[in-house]
């Protein structure tokens, strides 16, 4: 029986990945970056402290990842993302769907602390969350199991009763990892390995009515 339902936040949440490759790949080309956005998808699910190292890699070391960062925060500052335009339109609905049906839910997310607060604040959706873990965390990163273990213990319940939302190849193997049924969002775009998961879905309402099937043919 699935108690909890554990989901990741940029491409899950709200639509966010082609906001930050095209921001970027912007930021980046102004550093001397000739390459294309394809390769950027390689840092789909990494903090952002390894996040910055891939990025000044892709420089060539030229450019500190401290620097990257500056420019990037830069550049955010100038254009900020409206993260209840990008939100899945399906997202309230599934998140208070699940809520009535007694499954707990959590955020874990490698973006830093500040910016998953403000993102679930914008899009009017945080109440819903028994907690966040995010990249600030003294946590392993993903693909490592370690978040999804954190959220697992914090919520007082085994892996096995616990499913992960995911999107990324990070993500998934992380939840892989950590002994939980995953559920993946098909995305196409960012070449993304999504073969690990247990089940591919379209939408968070896809995943929830899974769940809750699944919970109501347990009971039985």
């Amino acid at each position: 029986m699935i108690k909890a339902v554990l989901f990741d936040m940029d491409g899950i949440l709200y639509d966010s990945e082609p906001y930050y490759f095209r921001s970027f790949t912007e930021v980046l080309s102004s550093l001397g970056y000739q390459g294309g956005e394809d390769r950027l998808y390689e840092a789909v699910g990494m903090n952002e402290v390894n996040t910055y190292r891939f990025y000044s890699g892709l420089l060539e070391g030229r450019v500190s990842p401290e620097e990257i960062k500056e420019e990037a925060g830069k550049y955010f500052l100038a254009h900020p993302m409206d993260c209840r335009a990008l939100m899945f339109k399906d997202i309230p609905e599934t998140l208070e769907k699940l809520d009535e049906a007694g499954i707990s839910m959590a955020c874990c997310s490698a973006s830093p602390f500040p910016v998953v607060l403000k993102s679930l604040d914008d899009m009017g959706i945080r109440k819903y969350f028994r907690f966040v873990l995010s990249g600030n965390d003294d946590i392993r990163p993903k693909p490592l199991p370690d978040i999804y273990l954190k959220a697992a213990e914090r919520l007082g319940l085994p892996a096995a009763e616990c499913a992960v939302y995911e999107d990324s190849t990070m993500g998934i193997e992380s939840g892989r990892r950590a002994g939980m049924k995953v559920y993946a969002r098909t995305d196409e775009r960012f070449r993304q390995d999504q073969s690990r998961a247990d089940a591919a879905v379209t939408c968070a309402a896809e995943m929830a009515a899974l769940v809750i099937k699944e919970n109501e043919s347990w009971k039985k």
